[in-house]
């Protein structure tokens, strides 16, 4: 199949990557022309492990390539992906989707008859029957088809999601969709995952119930994690109490400071404004959006109590600083708002993240950035642990406590168990313990 990605972000690069490496002819076409230069040159301009050597070897082996001239590539594609942004529109918390319908708006006159146009990106119920309406505005009498193919990718472990999902979901309203798209995943057949045929709108849907459903268990450990502190109870044994059992499971019920990234923050707030607006009240996903923001928030106040509250000119390491481990995407991270309630409290913030700090650098101001973990902690009043980063999950205890000014560890992750912490000679606070 020849394919053509629009987008080179995180979704677009790893899904071209990846359908390349199944044996597919694939196209990553972007504006930004510092991207394309990047890939051109071997540069992969996002961290995602694995990325790097899956594209050079299929760049190598004649399947990927990359440009900035749609209008080369397009009239050869049989299916076209678009992997834009759907950024949270400021205000009100729609998703923006004019990147979405410029690209369809621009690849209408350059598709030919037959061609496919896949929606990847993340978009509420009924942006299908609008690129539809576009492209069969600009371009009367073309016979092509609209479909939905939502992306279900782990930041951190996104290729080995996209070559063994747990489902691959595709929406569409005509057999000739549901038959080019079924031979573009065929490859994954193999591994008898399941390829899902549904309604577009369906589809549509599906990516957001699921990402506000994990949203919900997230939130849900968190406040049971709170609770737990009131009654003297250790969230790791109810969590793992309760995830045992089958009909609710173990994953996403790690409690922390609260969840960010790409994904679940503008995902619930898109579906909440989708409910509004088809007069459908989804109370528990606003309470879980509720839930996480004073999560988030709470954070900050959490590691100035147990400094003992007189905080004003104390030092702070910060070890992490991206959402999550194994990326550096500081979109919405918890990392935010604690650096910003610190800051106001008058602490001086010393950061240290594996892959995320240039990243840092455009969201968080006032930090002064380390060379390592250590180097964070040293004269420090307290280490606090945002991420959970390999780096930070075996770190010398005794090191730490000679470099830091006041022996206080704040796990934010429960990395470790108090015991090991107090035999080192340094006070443990952690969430839900």
């Amino acid at each position: 199949m020849r394919i053509v990605m629009i987008g080179t972000g995180y979704v677009g690069l790893v899904s071209g990557a990846c359908f390349a490496d199944f044996g597919h002819h694939v196209t990553c076409v972007d504006k930004d022309k510092s991207k394309i230069d990047a890939l051109l040159d071997g540069r992969i301009p996002i961290f995602e492990p694995g990325l790097d050597a899956l594209v050079e070897a299929n760049v190598e082996a004649g399947r990927l390539s990359f440009t900035l001239d749609i209008a080369e590539v397009l009239p050869h594609a049989d299916a076209v992906f678009i992997a834009v942004g759907t950024p949270s529109r400021r205000g009100d918390g729609h998703a923006d989707l004019s990147y979405v319908y410029a690209a369809a708006a621009e690849m209408a006159p350059l598709l030919r008859d037959g061609a496919v146009v896949v929606d990847k990106s993340t978009v509420p119920v009924g942006t299908g029957d609008e690129v539809e309406r576009i492209i069969a505005e600009t371009s009367p009498g073309l016979k092509f088809s609209v479909a939905s193919n939502p992306e279900f990718l782990r930041e951190g472990a996104a290729i080995d999601d996209f070559k063994h999902p747990d489902r691959v979901v595709i929406g569409v309203n005509d057999d000739h969709a549901e038959q080019v798209l079924q031979e573009i995943y065929r490859p994954l057949t193999r591994n008898e995952s399941p390829i899902l045929s549904m309604s577009r709108r369906a589809a549509e849907l599906t990516k957001y119930a699921a990402n506000a459903f994990l949203a919900t268990k997230i939130s849900f450990i968190n406040e049971i994690a709170d609770l737990c502190e009131k009654v003297d109870a250790d969230v790791s044994d109810v969590a793992k109490g309760i995830g045992l059992d089958s009909r609710i499971g173990s994953r996403f019920l790690q409690p922390g400071p609260g969840y960010g990234g790409s994904c679940f923050p503008k995902d619930t707030l898109a579906l909440l404004q989708t409910g509004q607006q088809y007069g459908a009240v989804l109370q528990i996903v606003q309470s879980v959006v509720d839930v996480n923001n004073r999560r988030k928030m709470a954070m900050g106040q959490k590691v100035i109590d147990a400094m003992g509250g007189d905080v004003a000119g104390k030092t702070v390491a910060l070890l992490g600083l991206t959402f999550k481990a194994n990326t550096d995407d500081m979109r919405d991270s918890p990392a935010i708002d604690i650096a910003k309630a610190l800051q106001e409290a008058g602490i001086t913030v010393r950061a240290y993240d594996p892959e995320g700090m240039e990243t840092s650098r455009a969201v968080i101001e006032g930090l002064t950035y380390c060379e390592n973990s250590y180097d964070a902690m040293t004269g420090a009043d307290a280490a606090v642990i945002v991420t959970e980063w390999d780096a930070f999950r075996a770190l010398d205890l005794v090191r730490a406590r000679e470099v830091l000014n006041d022996p206080l560890l704040v796990d934010l992750r429960n990395l470790y168990s108090r015991t090991d912490v107090e035999k080192q000679g340094l006070r443990y606070v952690a969430v839900g313990r």
